[in-house]
Formats: C-alpha cells, sequence, structure tokens
C-alpha cells in the first residue's frame, strides 16, 4: 500500500508542478522522481535506476538530436521554400486551408506508423508556410499530434500489436472491426484542423485590420518570404538537398539501418554539401544548439523519471490498484472502463506497461461477463491521442522542438482536442458494437 501511494503521489505531484508552472518539465522529470525515490527508501538502488532509464533513452535522444540538426539545415538551405511559395500560391494566404492541408499530410505521413517520422516530414513542409502566413505553431503541432495519434492504432504502429501480443490474439481481430471507430477520428482530425484553421483566420484579420498590414499571401508574393534573413539560404543546392532528404526518407522508412545512425550520417553530409567552411559549421551549430538542448535534455530527463517509477516497481503497484479498484458493479461495463481508463493509464505510464501489465488483468476480469479479449482490446486503444501527450513519450519533445512551442503550453493546447478525438473513437466503437456497452 505505502508504495502504491508513493507512485500517485509522484505522478500527481509531477503533473501539478508542470501544469500549473511552477516547475519546468526538465527540472520536475529529474528532481521529483529523485525525491519520491528517496522517500520509498530507494536511496543505494536510484543512481542504477537513472542510468538504466537514461540509457534505454540514448538511441532516442541521439536520434532526434540529428534528426533537428539535419531538417533545420534544410531550412536554413531553402529546401522547402520552393514548395512552400507554390503552396501559399494554391492556399491564397487562407489559414483553413493550411490547417486542412496539414492534417491531410500527417494523416497520410501517419501510414508508416512512427510518429517521429510523421512529425519530422509535417513540420519540415508545413512549418515555413505556417512562418510566412503568421500563423501559430501551435496549431501545427496540435494537428499533427492529432493525426498521428488517431493512426497509432495502426497494426504496425505499436499499441495495437502490443494489445494483441498481451492478450495472444490475432492482431487482425483486434483492428479490422475497429477501421469506421478509425475513420470516424480521422475525421474529427479534419474538423479540429477547420475549426482551428478559422480561428487563424479570424485572429489574422484582426491584426491586419489593427496593425494595417498586408494579406500574408501578397507578403510572401512581393519578396518578403519565409525568411527575410535570407544569407543561410543555398538555392544553388536545391536539387542535392532534395535528393539527400529523399534518399533519407526512403532509409527511414526501409529501415535500413538504425535510426540514430542515419540521422547522424545524413546530418554530416548535409553539413559538408551546404555550409563547408567551419565558420559556417559553428554558426548553424550555435543558431540551434538551444532548440537541441532543450529537447535531447528532456529525453535524457524522461529516461531518469521512467527509471526510477520502473526500476522500484511503482508502475506496477499503480496497475495493481487500478485493477483492483473497480467495482464489481462496473464488471458488465468492463470494455468501457478500459477505455476510459486507457486515457489516464497511457499517458501517466508508458504503452508497454499498460498493455502488458494492466491490460491482461482487466481481460482475464472481464471474461467472467463475456466480453472478449478482442473487444478489451480494441476498447483499450481509444487512449492513444492522449497517450502522445504524455512526457513520457521521446516523439513528442521532438514536434514541439521542431515547432518551437513550450512542452507544458502544448499539453494545454492540444489536449481538449485529445479528448475530443478519444470521445470519438470510443462513441462510434460503441455505436458498431466493436466495443460491448455491457455484458453478462
Amino acid at each position: 500500500m505505502s508504495l502504491t501511494l508513493l507512485a500517485y503521489g509522484l505522478v500527481v505531484t509531477f503533473m501539478t508542478l508542470i501544469m500549473t508552472r511552477r516547475l519546468s518539465p526538465l527540472v520536475a522529470l529529474i528532481l521529483v522522481p529523485i525525491v519520491f525515490g528517496l522517500l520509498g527508501g530507494f536511496a543505494t538502488e536510484l543512481g542504477g535506476y537513472m542510468v538504466d532509464g537514461v540509457t534505454k533513452l540514448a538511441p532516442t535522444g541521439v536520434m532526434l538530436m540529428f534528426a533537428i540538426l539535419y531538417f533545420a539545415i534544410m531550412l536554413d538551405a531553402g529546401l522547402f521554400e520552393p514548395f512552400v511559395r507554390r503552396l501559399v500560391a494554391l492556399v491564397h494566404g487562407d489559414p483553413v486551408r493550411v490547417a486542412m492541408g496539414s492534417a491531410a499530410l500527417a494523416l497520410l505521413v501517419s501510414l508508416d506508423g512512427d510518429g517521429s517520422t510523421t512529425y519530422m516530414i509535417t513540420t519540415a513542409a508545413m512549418l515555413p508556410l505556417y512562418r510566412a502566413l503568421g500563423m501559430r505553431p501551435a496549431v501545427l503541432a496540435c494537428v499533427t499530434m492529432l493525426a498521428s495519434g488517431v493512426m497509432n492504432t495502426l497494426p504496425w504502429g505499436g499499441p495495437t500489436a502490443r494489445a494483441a501480443s498481451a492478450l495472444a490474439i490475432p492482431v487482425d481481430t483486434v483492428f479490422v472491426p475497429l477501421v469506421p471507430a478509425i475513420v470516424a477520428g480521422m475525421l474529427c482530425v479534419f474538423t479540429v484542423a477547420w475549426r482551428l484553421g478559422a480561428r487563424e483566420r479570424d485572429r489574422l484579420a484582426q491584426v491586419a485590420a489593427t496593425h494595417g498590414a498586408p494579406p500574408p499571401d501578397v507578403r510572401v508574393e512581393a519578396g518578403l518570404g519565409i525568411d527575410e534573413d535570407t544569407s543561410h539560404r543555398r538555392p544553388q543546392r536545391l536539387l542535392p538537398n532534395l535528393l539527400l532528404t529523399v534518399l533519407l526518407l526512403a532509409a527511414l522508412l526501409a529501415g535500413v539501418v538504425p535510426l540514430p545512425v542515419l540521422f547522424m550520417t545524413a546530418f554530416a553530409i548535409a553539413l559538408m554539401l551546404n555550409y563547408p567552411s567551419i565558420d559556417e559549421q559553428k554558426a548553424l551549430l550555435a543558431r540551434h544548439a538551444g532548440n537541441v538542448l532543450a529537447v535531447v535534455g528532456l529525453i535524457f530527463a524522461a529516461g531518469v523519471f521512467t527509471g526510477i517509477l520502473s526500476g522500484s516497481k511503482m508502475v506496477d503497484a499503480i496497475a495493481e490498484s487500478v485493477v483492483r479498484m473497480v467495482p464489481d458493479a462496473m464488471g458488465p461495463y468492463l470494455a468501457v472502463v478500459t477505455g476510459v481508463l486507457s486515457v489516464p493509464f497511457t499517458f501517466f505510464i508508458s504503452n508497454d506497461a499498460f498493455y502488458f501489465g494492466v491490460l491482461p488483468v482487466l481481460a482475464k476480469a472481464g471474461q467472467a461477463y463475456g466480453i472478449t479479449a478482442a473487444e478489451m482490446a480494441r476498447a483499450s486503444l481509444v487512449g492513444q491521442p492522449v497517450h502522445l501527450l504524455s512526457p513520457l513519450v521521446p516523439s513528442t519533445y521532438l514536434l514541439v522542438g521542431l515547432v518551437g512551442v513550450d512542452f507544458d503550453a502544448h499539453q494545454r493546447y492540444t489536449l481538449r482536442w485529445s479528448l475530443l478525438a478519444v470521445l470519438v473513437l470510443l462513441v462510434v466503437a460503441l455505436l458498431t458494437g466493436v466495443v460491448p456497452f455491457m455484458r453478462g
């Protein structure tokens, strides 16, 4: 019981501190678990827990560092500028079309099942356009994450495979019946994109009326463009940069080499290709060092958090306590309960801990009421749009780092829309009968 209370105290304290901005996520991820680890009597083991957690996330940190630097080079060099100018001409400076286009691109790229890939490709293509039109990057981060969260339910995305393997059932029996709910989730993403785009259009119109600024598309066509500082542009390297980026993305999707090695190599080639002199390279690293340090620092801090939470068995204690708290009267509704629990559980603990630690216990309890393992697995997937907002998801730090927004600000801006997507997935799953409302 004491370990369970300690675990809940850690989670509640951590989220309170970062949501109220009392501590930055970087500091909270390190200090809060250390304090609670000491309170729990794990003083002698804390060092090992922390090293284990950091070691597990080290490849991710390396990958994100060099991925950010690579796309920073391409943005500075102007690789995406021709695409952005053409897209500006197509959207006619309409933020609604831009937001809808962001949703479509993110949903399309999410088909590969990797959130990092989705964030890198979508932000690299769309962020210059947002800057050109004066749109807030928070909109791009929100729409992109919503799309990735809905598509994270694909069989090769991770959670579906975890749920199926944990319950020893075929993946297709979990995924195929969920397709109507996933389609509804995609429509929800477009609806949110339309709503946020409309808000941006109204805001920009007010700004223009107040300050007398010309419409954003006029500014771009007039030559002021994406970034008035053109000293970093390398238009003569457009084709080599494009070829290198295409090869990089192809290798990424094919999985020919580990991602950290892939991005380290691509970064080195891109740096030599566009900024061959030592002074130019130092200047580029100096420009983007703050962004890289913020993202990579959070990754390793998250390693401390997850290492202590897992090594001390606090995660296991939380899982066991939640299962015990479900009253017998809720037994016939366990599928719905599982769907609701998937939201906080996949936010506060890892997908592995939820799907391999909590779901099998819930599924076993559901069998007594005639709820099949496949139905419980489907219900457990609806919380994925909120899961990606968790400070324990490494790819989230990549997204906020690429678009340049604070992690906690992104959480506050996106949470309600993520909850809406969860609600849509769950309601449609209930209406189509693939997740039962009541059994027994």
